[in-house]
């Protein structure tokens, strides 16, 4: 979020320099090296950085002399249990407040709970500089999309000048601008996320009950969707959900809920519902043994949260894969962007046909769109059972039927 909004400012014009603590990841970028997996974001810092535009620095001195803005893009990580670490948000504040110009403006992109920021301004101890949050709404794997065309801007301050100076900024960028308090702003992000969240928990819980009940869940949620009401999006049945956001911000909601004397039990039923579908998914796999032949070997195509990111927190697939592994399971596992095994007692494979040598399953945990093309007589060959549990139906099902394989679906 930090680097695509640099590299995005920076496309609009504006001279931006990026200051972090950590100086192996500054001496990669001031080369053109982007530390994470994000499609065009590599093309987009290498423009900033020929345009002269965007710079890297470790000193906050160079950073924020002259500075008109400062935008906050630090990580506010959780405990598990809606409990926000903004230790490195303060940090950032501490560290840079004495070098900010009179009159400029800290932008905070962070996410964080609701009354946050008005508590942040009140503890600067700078009256002559002004606060202002914009949420972000980038999804990885469309991070720098995203950023050159959102869907809207919301952009709240602590008054209405600091706003339209924010707001100044972005003037070329083509969306619906929301002007709103800072605590409006906050919950605009937090409750956006939770919103998909429980709309992501209800789909696994309609494809369940499809199911079990000799349903298409396919065919209902196709149906859902036809409504303009409802729409498409987001309506995919899969493993669980995870990623960076949405299990962090429906459990800081949660908790801020509690804090205000509001009981988000829907929002608190679906983090719930998400935990039961990764033991859904367990119970698909290990039921699939018999009583003379349990499975005891599994392999595993998928790691990350979703495809087209290298990023593993909260992912559906840790969460499965380490249940398995209590359950006593071996797993071996490949991921085109995982190179080291997250978990201990794990396999990293070369590749597809090596995670599933000798497993008595495979269950497939992220939509890599190039595990489509595995060649079912391959797989089959490596295999010493013919289990198939496919959570994001990236497997072509009627061709590995055909292959002799029991497949199993999440929907």
């Amino acid at each position: 979020m930090g680097l695509s909004t640099a590299a995005h400012l920076a496309h609009l014009g504006h001279s931006v320099t990026v200051v972090d603590v950590d100086a192996e990841r500054i001496g990669g970028l001031v080369g053109g090296i982007v530390p994470i997996y994000e499609p065009g974001l590599e093309e987009l810092l290498r423009t900033g950085l020929d345009s002269g535009r965007l710079l890297f620095t470790l000193d906050y001195r160079e950073a924020l002399t002259d500075a008109e803005f400062l935008f906050v893009c630090v990580a506010t990580p959780d405990d598990g249990f809606g409990n926000t670490d903004l230790s490195m948000l303060e940090s950032a504040l501490t560290t840079a407040a004495p070098f900010m110009d009179s009159d400029s403006v800290v932008v905070v992109k962070s996410t964080v709970p609701v009354g946050t920021t008005k508590a942040m301004s009140a503890g600067l101890n700078r009256s002559d500089v002004q606060i202002a949050f914009i949420p972000e709404f980038l999804q990885a794997g469309k991070a720098v999309e995203q950023t050159l065309a959102p869907d809207r801007l919301v952009v709240s301050g602590q008054d209405d000048r600091t706003v339209e100076r924010v707001v100044a900024l972005f003037e070329d960028v083509d969306a619906p601008v929301i002007r709103t308090d800072l605590s409006s702003a906050e919950l605009i992000k937090q409750a956006s996320n939770a919103y998909l969240a429980v709309r992501l928990t209800f789909v696994n819980q309609v494809s369940a009950l499809a199911n079990a009940s000799g349903g298409c869940a396919q065919d209902i949620l196709a149906g859902m969707g036809a409504d303009p009401r409802i729409g498409t999006e987001f309506l995919e049945p899969g493993p669980g959900w995870g990623g960076s956001c949405l299990p962090k911000d429906s459990r800081s909601l949660v908790a801020s809920g509690r804090r205000h004397g509001v009981e988000l039990s829907v929002l608190q039923a679906a983090l719930d519902g998400n935990v039961h579908q990764f033991e859904r998914v367990v119970d698909l796999v290990l039921s699939g043994g018999t009583a003379t032949n349990s499975v005891s070997r599994v392999g595993v195509l998928g790691l990350t949260f979703k495809a087209g990111t290298d990023d593993l927190r909260d992912s559906p697939a840790i969460e499965i894969i380490q249940r398995l592994l209590q359950a006593g399971v071996d797993v071996s596992a490949f991921d085109p962007m995982i190179d080291r095994s997250p978990l201990p007692g794990m396999d990293i494979a070369p590749d597809a046909v090596a995670a599933v040598a000798d497993a008595d399953a495979l269950l497939v945990l992220t939509g890599w769109p190039e595990f489509g093309d595995l060649d079912p007589a391959r797989v089959a060959e490596a295999m010493a059972g013919r289990l198939l549990v496919d959570t994001r139906r990236v497997l072509d099902k009627a061709t590995f039927e055909a292959a002799g394989f029991e497949v199993r679906t999440i929907g």
